[in-house]
């Protein structure tokens, strides 16, 4: 089975600088795929040329066997969706009004929103369970619902492959945990996800896969119950971690530093 999206040999750089040097991965319809490492490793860089938004200086992306490099801004946001991290808008749309901009790769210059794409937006939002939030000022609501806000704009984009730049950036507890959750549900319908992050843990608790980035090259890249151990993380953050398991499944980090781990039944 081809993969979905492919990566040969990206590399991409400045002048005087080297952001990535020969990435290579592919990924399955329906995966998880987390991107794990340090600020400036080169993640946001990488995220932006499967999008089309970067041309690498070598290699090559494709999606469905198809190079990006051949496909149209409109065409390519038709199947992958980009979902950013948190922003505030400087103008106060409607929640409604944010989500139908998904509808845009869908029409051409001069268009009107019909009624099919109002029932697009409006689902969207149901299947997020914020439709209470449809005639709200955009600019009015909190951190976590602006984030759900743009993953329903995504949905109505009708793009099967979402990209997250650090989803869950900025959001309180509570909301990363409800922003992960809609992940998994929405991976259990076959949506494909990439999304980068600083947080091991989403990794571990909510990705099939996990590829390592330190330096603009890749130093891991597998099941994330195989990769994210105490010596990778040590490596790619400097910070020394035990991975460890409670009850027996679910696995955390916890920093060496904290005594007592093995209090509330953690193993290594």
């Amino acid at each position: 089975m081809k993969p979905l999206i492919r990566a040969e040999g990206i590399t991409f750089g400045y002048t005087d600088k080297v952001v990535l040097r020969d990435i290579d991965f592919d990924i399955a319809e329906g995966e998880i795929v987390t991107l794990l490492g340090p600020n400036g490793c080169g993640k946001s860089t990488l995220i932006k040329i499967i999008l089309g938004l970067l041309r690498p200086g070598k290699g090559t992306v494709f999606f469905n066997g198809t190079n990006i490099a051949h496909v149209t801004a409109k065409s390519l946001a038709r199947e992958i969706a980009y979902v950013p991290q948190i922003h505030k808008s400087s103008f106060p749309y409607s929640v409604i009004d944010v989500v139908l901009m998904g509808r845009i790769p869908h029409k051409t210059f001069f268009f009107r929103y019909s009624n099919e794409d109002m029932d697009i937006a409006h689902d969207a939002l149901e299947r997020l369970s914020i439709p209470h939030l449809a005639e709200r000022p955009y600019t009015d609501i909190s951190g976590g619902e602006r984030q759900l806000t743009l993953i329903a704009r995504a949905l109505a984009q009708g793009a099967r492959t979402f990209i997250m730049d650090e989803p869950a950036s900025g959001l309180d507890y509570g909301n990363q945990l409800r922003l992960l959750e809609q992940i998994i549900n929405l991976s259990r319908e076959g949506y494909t996800f990439i999304k980068s992050t600083h947080s091991p843990e989403h990794a571990l608790w909510v990705a099939d896969r996990a590829i390592m980035i330190k330096g603009g090259v890749i130093v891991a890249d597998g099941a994330c119950d195989d990769v994210i151990s105490n010596e990778r993380l040590f490596h790619l953050y400097n910070a020394r971690v035990n991975v460890m398991k409670l009850n027996g499944s679910l696995r955390v980090c916890v920093p060496e530093s904290i005594c007592g781990c093995m209090a509330f039944g953690a193993t290594g």
